[in-house]
């Protein structure tokens, strides 16, 4: 089988820690191009990959040898870099958040009807294994109705992990739009409405920019959800955690409760109102730690869906929905209102 040839748009902390090594370990898939603003990087970048070295997003994505993009840039150009390419005929995986507003969003996925192309948006927390599990359990009935969550995504801040340091765009507000509600929350978002199967319809936040200097961009956020089902649930999104990263979910039911990514061994527990707890060893989240670096699931689920031509798990749709949640978090800050999602 002839491998799927791919560009990948952008070369900092995401494309070098997760995009290019998992495309680089794919058997079906030939990196051909690199792209990245800065002349030194990509060609380091493409030296190391073996791949063509370009500075301008277009060019790289015109290539004839090109199939497929990945999409690994700040905020504010993931709607016009994925548009180009899918107008150009090339398959899209586009980081999270894959938008700065609705009408993006809405660009991009009717950018990828027209075009018959695979769009994907990187939500990496459905491949981890205890999510899944949960998922299941509460699909089969296993904690009864489901009344309440509690999700959290937070660590000391992409200082630690952009390739750029203090100085990343991650905390300017024109490239970012979004500072830890768009790096972390979202992930959440999309998390927490894949583990219960629901859509939210209504947000209320209050979100803060009090720990990060030389940062114009929200570094702290907590949010009320409800479900449409009536599942209410707190989402907390931080770049204050310094003393340790947090990325747990707790799921309370009926019949017990889900503990997720908590504990150091046991990534779910599952405890019961009889007493009884089941303990599941499923293997640990990935972190941001480049030494604890596993494979995503993204870049493997990408590729999959190309070669069997399937939607993928986190299509177009299913980013949009997320982002929808961390839109209305937004507005709700700024009106003070609680935010009905359509």
């Amino acid at each position: 089988m002839e491998k799927l040839k791919v560009a990948v748009i952008g070369c900092g902390s995401i494309a070098i820690h997760r995009h290019l090594p998992e495309y680089d370990n794919h058997p079906d898939v030939e990196i051909v191009a690199v792209c990245d603003v800065l002349e030194e990087r990509v060609q380091e970048t493409a030296l190391k990959y073996g791949a063509k070295a370009y500075t301008s997003y277009k060019e790289a994505i015109v290539d004839p040898e090109v199939q497929a993009v990945s999409v690994c840039l700040p905020n504010y150009l993931h709607a016009p870099v994925t548009v180009f390419a899918l107008e150009n005929h090339k398959h899209v995986l586009c980081e999270k958040p894959m938008a700065t507003s609705d009408e993006e969003a809405k660009s991009m996925i009717e950018a990828g009807g027209k075009s018959g192309k695979t769009l994907m948006i990187a939500h990496n927390q459905r491949f981890v294994p205890s999510h899944q599990k949960a998922r299941d359990l509460i699909a089969e009935g296993a904690l009864g109705k489901i009344y309440s969550f509690r999700t959290t995504f937070g660590h000391g801040g992409p200082e630690g992990w952009s390739i750029d340091g203090a100085d990343s765009w991650f905390f300017r507000k024109e490239e970012a739009f979004i500072g830890a509600l768009g790096d972390l929350g979202v992930h959440k978002a999309d998390l927490i409405r894949y583990i219960l199967g629901e859509e939210f319809k209504e947000v209320s936040s209050l979100v803060e920019s009090s720990a990060k200097e030389n940062s114009n961009v929200d570094d702290q956020a907590v949010a009320v959800l409800r479900s449409e089902s009536g599942i209410i649930g707190t989402l907390t999104a931080s770049w204050a955690y310094n003393a340790g990263e947090d990325n747990s979910t707790v799921i309370y039911g009926e019949k017990g409760m889900l503990r997720l990514e908590e504990h150091p061994t046991y990534s779910l527990i599952a405890q019961y109102n009889d007493g009884s707890k089941v303990n599941y060893e499923l293997g640990q989240i990935q972190t941001n730690k480049i030494a604890e670096q596993t494979s995503s699931g993204v870049i493997s689920h990408f590729v999959e869906s190309i070669e069997n031509n399937t939607k993928p798990l986190i299509c177009g749709e299913e980013g949009y929905n997320s982002l929808k949640i961390i839109l209305a978090a937004l507005e709700s800050n700024e009106t003070k209102k609680t935010i009905a999602i359509n």
